[in-house]
Order: C-alpha cells, then structure tokens, then sequence
C-alpha cells in the first residue's frame, strides 16, 4: 500500500491496478460472495417458510406477525452490539443454548469461519421479517378460487404451492431477489458493529473496504476506485436479472 499523498495527483488506473492485483482482493471478493449468497438465499427461502406459517389460521397471528416484521425496522449497529453479547463463547445467550444439547460455543469473534456466519445469522434474522411480510402479501394475493378449485381436484397442499402458489409468487419472488441482492451487497452497519471486517479481513466486503480505505486509511482514492468496482458488479448483476430472470416471471 502506498503512502497517501498531502496533494492530490493523478495516477490514471493505478488504483484499479493495485486493486486487483493486491493480496487481500481474493479474501474481500470471497467474503462478499459468501456473504451475499447466504443472506440472500438464506431470506429468501425462511423468510417464504415463516410467511406460509404466519398466512395460516393462527391465535395471536397479528402479535406474531408484528414480532416478526420488528428487527428490520431497528438499528442496524444496535442490532450487531446486542447479538455480540448474545454470541458471547463464556456468557451468551448462544452458549447457553448449545450448552443444552451437549455442543461447545465456537470461538464466534476470532476463529475462522464463525465471525463470516456469525454476521450472516444476524443480518438474516434483521431482514428475515422483511421478506416474510413482502411474501405474505404476495400470498395474500393469490386468487383463492384456485387454490379451492385445486382442492376440489384432489391436489395436495404440497402440490397446490408446487403448481400453484409458486408460480403466482414470481413476481414477488423476483422483487425480493433485486432489493435483497442489492441491499446484502451495501451491508456495512452489522459488520462495523460486530467485527468491524475481522480477524484478518474475513468479514470485509466490498463495502466495508470502501469505508476502511476511505475512513480509516484516508485513501479516497483507492476506495473511489473499490466503490467503482461495486458500482460495477451491482450495474451487472441488476442487468442479468432484468435480461434473464424476468424472463420466468409470470405476471397475473
């Protein structure tokens, strides 16, 4: 890395340069993947399994779809400084619990790779209601005349979401993906509480190198050059899911 500069000089592509040729490039790359297709895969599937279950007939249904929807609407840092405490390998909430069925609390803050799933927990269960309430409506949505008609046909329950549901859903299914995609590659805020990219760079993403060279490092430079790179990547996925994906939306 090279010392900054007290006069601001032009180098031309050398930061995209050192960028990318730079040794801890793989280790930022490989944590934003990770990163980005657990929580978004992650939401997507539990965050439908808790709308199917909040869509049913249930007692206290509005107090639990309220608790539900309540972590997203928090602080995100607030978020990370609580679970911390409740990720603590000697007193935490987590320790205790796998304490119950005989299983040793990891070392959640230091030991590869719990700090990465450690943050990919808490940011699914920060935006786990999101996608639960934007499914549920979508469910809510769905023309009962045919789920009925189904049921008279003899499908069922597995089947009638399988052939049915499912297929109405897309277009929700494929806003989710966009806004998820593009939110799970800006996270900063549970990461710069919790491990504030650590242990040695193992929960830094793209966006949190962008803040560490801009803020940290006072290259505002390199990270404009990193933040290019992003901007880049979000341009590119966002046209392939518009270009393909949209392409198996089926829109009532």
């Amino acid at each position: 890395m090279e010392p900054r500069s007290p006069v601001a000089r032009s180098i031309g592509l050398g930061n995209y340069v050192e960028w990318f040729t730079a040794p801890s490039t793989p280790t930022v790359v490989t944590a934003t993947l990770v990163f980005t297709v657990a929580t978004v895969g992650g939401a997507m599937f539990l965050g439908l399994g808790l709308a199917l279950l909040l869509d049913r007939r249930l007692v206290g249904r509005g107090f639990a779809r309220t608790v539900a929807f309540a972590p997203y609407v928090l602080s995100g840092f607030a978020v990370g400084i609580l679970w911390l405490f409740m990720f603590d390998p000697r007193y935490g909430l987590v320790q205790e619990l796998l304490g119950f069925v005989g299983v040793a609390s990891p070392q959640w803050y230091t030991q590869r790779p719990w700090p990465l799933v450690m943050v990919i927990v808490v940011y699914l269960w920060k935006n786990l209601g999101y996608v639960a309430l934007i499914y549920l409506a979508g469910l809510q949505a769905v023309p009962k005349d045919l789920k009925d008609a189904a049921a008279l046909d003899g499908a069922s329950s597995a089947r009638t979401l399988r052939s049915i549901v499912l297929p109405l859903l897309t277009p929700t299914t494929f806003f989710l993906l966009v806004t998820m995609l593009l939110s799970s590659l800006q996270s900063f805020d549970i990461i710069k509480a919790m491990t504030q990219g650590g242990p040695l760079g193992s929960t830094t993403t793209l966006m949190y190198s962008i803040y560490e060279e801009s803020f940290v490092n006072g290259r505002a430079g390199y990270a404009s050059a990193v933040a290019t790179v992003l901007f880049l990547v979000l341009l590119v996925v966002t046209a392939v899911q518009m270009r393909f994906v949209q392409r198996k939306v089926h829109y009532s």
